[in-house]
């Protein structure tokens, strides 16, 4: 989780929550151990946070002529906890394939 906090990418932007990643990283000695205990507890009852759940939709420009929908793409943001839960889960699960060696 730490390392995970460490790497935030600050320029992203916020979700739902509006938990600025900037926040989450200046603070990473303070809040990764109770986001592992979050973690840990989502894993083991199998239920997310209704929070991290959502997300906030917005069009982004593409290019061509700004009159035209079709030259936007829908864009969803969500939870940065969220998001590193996600990739902590697919780390696990992918070092678990490779070490059946499933893959």
């Amino acid at each position: 989780v730490r390392d995970q906090l460490s790497n935030l990418d600050i320029h992203k932007s916020t979700g739902p929550d509006r938990m600025h990643p900037w926040v989450l990283k200046e603070l990473v000695g303070v809040i990764a151990r109770p986001l592992s205990i979050i973690f840990g507890k989502s894993w083991a009852t199998g239920k997310v946070p209704e929070g991290w759940r959502k997300a906030n939709i917005t069009s982004v420009f593409k290019k061509g002529k700004k009159e035209d929908p079709g030259n936007y793409r829908l864009v969803s943001l969500t939870s940065i906890p969220g998001k590193v839960m996600e990739q902590l889960t697919l780390d696990a699960v992918s070092r678990h394939l490779k070490d059946k060696r499933v893959i």
